[in-house]
């Protein structure tokens, strides 16, 4: 039985917090769980990488949907018909999801529904560093967020308590830090998931026409009202202390805002407030607060959202004490905290004699050498990128790129990545540029990120003729957050039955792009051909670079292939390393040489050694 599936209450456990949200959803009875799967701290990947073990085990239904938008969509249904249900994506998700986000407000849920939005200070894995707290104030929905490990357990409970309580889906916001912290769980008992529901029709509350709509914002506003109480009340907003210092603290914030006061040693000049419930801001208790502090600081990682709504609220009442956060010599907009940083800050603002630790002296240890991210050895899409280069040679070209590992070959040498804004943004993109500019455009999708938002841009490029070419990197699963599946897996071969199967060939032609064409790698001399020959298209053309993941491959035994080694044939000419950079390649006193532990035997470097220098490792 899955780990997060017994029924122990009262054992303990050290978990990933994402590991504890998945088991807070599992004691909430939560009956019905959808996502697109990203990489924000793996967040949405890890939770839902242990949902969809443990549907096999369990009542629970659980799907990877082809995009955030979907499983959004998906899951307001089966909130609607009274199931408890969770939606889980990483931040920028929210954005693709918000056009279902900022109605299904209006609609609301019958059965709770909790969306969790991972956010990404520092952006680890991400294309920005956006605050998705904003969207519980754009769309006017509860956020709850969690401190610690196993708090993001219990409140996942009270979220879906709170959703049912106000018929409105709940945000539940995470960042990275807690996200990838490992902390003791306590397990609480398993609610039993209502697994089947019933929709009751109701069509003047449901369908979304003008006329209903303008009676439901009114219902929205209620709503916020009644939610703002709530808060008010939370166990997890909390004032503790009595000093005329006031720090207030959300998410992780708040341990290194206990811990800054306690090596300060002011506890008994300080008071903090907790907001764990943090949209709408709880009004009545933010002014108890206030009422007796000299001055105030604010500490949130991202932007001033609990800052500006607190001077609000200050403001209002006619309260006049200073309430600082976000300032150039206060806390940045910018990036992650951490506790020595807090430490300082607050030691700063309230004048409290502080010596920072002394740095150790590392100028007598040499640097660790960087290891910058790189495509793994073997990858088909490093042959692919050096396909288009040498197929492309002499061209004044572009090449937008998209959302995955493969957005890495922007890096030297492979040099193919100019652009790049969002998930299938490369589709989009190339028609603006095609149109715009006189170079010729070959971009860059995954098969994932194709069905997750590729299609209606290739669909558009279709239609309006645009011409480039677009190379579809088909590694037959989505391989930057983890092998999850996309519709293009042949699901029977991971020996999952139940799924259907979408050709992204079919797709293609079905859309009615001209020029197809369909490329292994591997076969360096054909793929150059074939790419060539849809770059001299005039329209629109594709390029299906179809080849199994490597690392995948490699989990589920099916790589065949000898590693390789440079023999004595070698001139040194270095082609191998100037133009594909495989990490396999190394050298050993000014010559060329191959770890045989990294090679995957793709045998594209032997392709392009002008000397044939490169032979496979006889024997085992």
């Amino acid at each position: 039985m899955h780990k997060l599936l017994m029924d122990s209450p009262g054992e303990k456990m050290l978990l990933l917090g994402n590991e504890a949200i998945a088991r807070g959803a599992i004691e909430a009875g939560m009956a019905f769980a959808t996502t697109y799967p990203g990489t924000p701290s793996s967040a949405s990947s890890e939770i839902s990488a242990n949902f969809f073990t443990m549907a096999s085990e369990s009542p629970l239904y659980f799907e990877y949907s082809t995009n955030e938008k979907v499983a959004l969509e998906v899951a307001a249904a089966a909130a609607n018909s009274g199931l408890r249900t969770m939606c889980v994506m990483k931040h920028v998700g929210v954005n693709v999801a918000a056009d279902a986000l900022m109605t299904l407000a209006y609609v609301g849920v019958t059965g709770g529904l909790v969306i969790l939005t991972a956010d990404d200070p520092y952006m680890f894995s991400s294309q920005n560093e956006q605050d998705n707290r904003y969207y519980g104030k754009l769309s006017g929905l509860p956020i709850v967020e969690p401190v610690f490990v196993d708090e993001a357990r219990q409140m996942m409970g009270y979220a879906f308590d709170l959703s049912e309580k106000l018929g409105e889906p709940v945000l539940f916001r995470t960042t990275t830090r807690l996200n990838h912290s490992t902390g003791p769980v306590t397990f609480g008992a398993i609610r039993k998931p209502v697994t089947k529901g019933e929709f009751k029709k109701d069509p003047f509350s449901k369908v979304t026409v003008p006329a209903v709509s303008r009676k439901l914002h009114v219902r929205l506003v209620e709503n916020i009202e009644r939610a703002e109480r709530l808060s008010c009340e939370s166990p997890y907003n909390t004032i503790t202390g009595d000093g005329p210092w006031g720090i207030v603290a959300n998410g992780v914030s708040v341990n290194y805002v206990a811990d800054a006061v306690s090596d300060l040693s002011i506890t008994d000049r300080v008071r903090v407030l907790r907001v764990g419930f943090s949209h709408p801001m709880p009004e009545s208790l933010i002014l108890k607060f206030l009422d007796g502090c000299e001055k105030v600081l604010i500490v949130e990682e991202g932007e001033p959202f609990m800052e500006e709504a607190i001077r609000a609220i200050a403001q209002s009442a006619g309260i006049t004490v200073s309430i600082q956060g976000k300032a150039k010599n206060l806390f940045s907009r910018l990036f992650e905290y951490d506790p020595g940083l807090v430490r300082a800050k607050i030691a700063a603002y309230f004048c409290v004699p502080y010596d920072a630790p002394v740095k150790i002296d590392l100028s007598d240890i040499p640097q660790i050498p960087q290891r910058p991210p790189n495509l793994c050895a073997g990858c088909s899409h490093r042959a692919v990128f050096y396909e288009v280069n040498q197929a492309t040679a002499g061209m004044e070209t572009i090449k937008p790129t998209d959302i995955g590992c493969y957005t890495l070959g922007f890096l030297p040498p492979l040099s193919s990545g100019d652009f790049l804004i969002c998930m299938g943004s490369s589709v989009g993109t190339s028609s603006g540029f095609s149109q715009a500019c006189d170079q010729k455009v070959i971009s860059f999708i995954g098969d994932s990120t194709f069905f997750h938002s590729g299609i209606p841009g290739l669909i558009n490029a279709v239609f309006n003729n645009h011409d480039f070419t677009l190379v579809i990197l088909d590694n037959q699963t989505t391989a930057m957050t983890g092998h999850q599946p996309h519709p293009g897996v042949d699901m029977m071969a991971m020996n999952h039955e139940g799924y259907g199967r979408v050709s992204i060939e079919s797709v293609v032609r079905g859309i009615g792009v001209p020029h197809v064409s369909v490329i292994k790698p591997y076969n360096v001399k054909k793929s150059i051909a074939a790419i060539r020959e849809a770059v001299a298209h005039k329209g629109v053309s594709v390029v299906i670079a179809r080849q199994e993941c490597v690392l995948l491959a490699k989990s589920l035994k099916k790589l065949k292939g000898k590693p390789f080694y440079v023999s004595d044939k070698c001139k040194n000419h270095k082609n191998c390393i100037n133009d594909l950079a495989c990490p396999a390649f190394y050298l050993d006193g000014g010559r060329v040489k191959i770890d045989p532990n990294q090679c995957t035997g793709c045998s594209v470097c032997t392709q392009i050694c002008p000397e044939h220098a490169i032979l496979p490792v006889k024997g085992k």
